[in-house]
């Protein structure tokens, strides 16, 4: 009987907090739903992405090629499939790397006086370049690779996330509690880790997701110029970039990745939005 009722338990408990949390459950689901597609791309009915088959270039979604094939003759929904393990690493790596340099970033540069004009003159600096054109011109100072692309993605976005944790961090700055520590005599170093750093996670979480969706946008751009990934490497912008030439006479060769790339931004947008209301109830508004 426990057993049984366990299921049933957990089920009502997730449609109560889907019903209360829509913004993070339901862009959470697709989410990781796309997650699970990434990973188990070998087992959904793909072939080689990057296999080549001249006889059957241009063909509409059929049964044996569900999205159509392209003008090389490669499958469109088996490039689709494995094309989102990039964005999703590209975006993930992006969010993580940014958000480390930038707590630490932001936190020296809060903190530490001295250091608060050199470091934020730098990141206004970074800031007055479009980020797009700071990670084409990273891109083209090397070989076009994954690793480049996030590198280059992650130095366009660390100046967001670092202004963000400075502006936190001034703010708790002034707090009593923080006089107190400096009172009973707690170095810059214990302040900072214990009661600075826990009080940038929930704007930085918030941010994070943003600057994710940010990066699959800067890598489907970088890729769609061809200054991203290599051509044969199956991401959404190349098959984008693919279909601009084809697009009138075969649509769907567009229309799929383009589809699965808006999804995924979207759910992103839509969990930090969630994120957003969830961590800071002063923005709740009360029915």
């Amino acid at each position: 009987m426990p057993s049984s009722a366990a299921p049933v338990g957990f089920g009502r408990s997730l449609r109560r907090y889907i019903r209360r949390n829509p913004l993070i459950a339901i862009p959470g689901l697709l989410l990781a739903a796309l997650a699970l597609i990434a990973i188990f791309a070998p087992f959904l009915g793909t072939i080689d992405p990057t296999q080549l088959n001249p006889a059957n270039r241009l063909k509409p979604p059929s049964a044996e090629h569900w999205f159509g094939t392209d003008m090389l003759g490669r499958d469109i929904y088996s490039r689709v499939i494995y094309g989102s393990r990039v964005s999703l690493i590209v975006g993930l790596s992006v969010a993580f790397f940014a958000s480390v340099a930038g707590v630490v970033i932001g936190i020296l540069s809060g903190f530490i006086r001295p250091l608060d004009a050199v470091i934020m003159r730098i990141m206004d600096g970074m800031m007055s370049i479009p980020s797009i054109l700071l990670a084409i011109a990273i891109v083209a100072l090397t070989r076009g690779s994954l690793q480049t692309v996030i590198v280059a993605i992650i130095i366009a976005e660390i100046p967001r996330t670092s202004r963000l944790v400075r502006s936190v961090v001034l703010t708790l700055r002034e707090e009593l509690y923080i006089d107190a520590a400096v009172v009973a005599g707690a170095s810059k170093l214990r302040i900072a880790v214990r009661h600075i750093l826990p009080n940038t996670i929930a704007p930085l979480s918030v941010q994070a997701t943003y600057v994710c969706a940010a990066a699959m946008i800067s890598e489907s751009i970088l890729s769609f110029i061809g200054a991203g990934l290599p051509p044969i490497i199956p991401s959404w912008g190349n098959i984008i970039a693919d279909a601009r030439t084809f697009w009138q006479l075969q649509p769907t060769m567009m229309m799929f990745p383009a589809l699965f790339l808006s999804i995924c931004v979207l759910s992103v947008n839509l969990l930090g939005d969630g994120l957003r209301d969830a961590l800071d109830p002063r923005l709740v508004k009360e029915v």
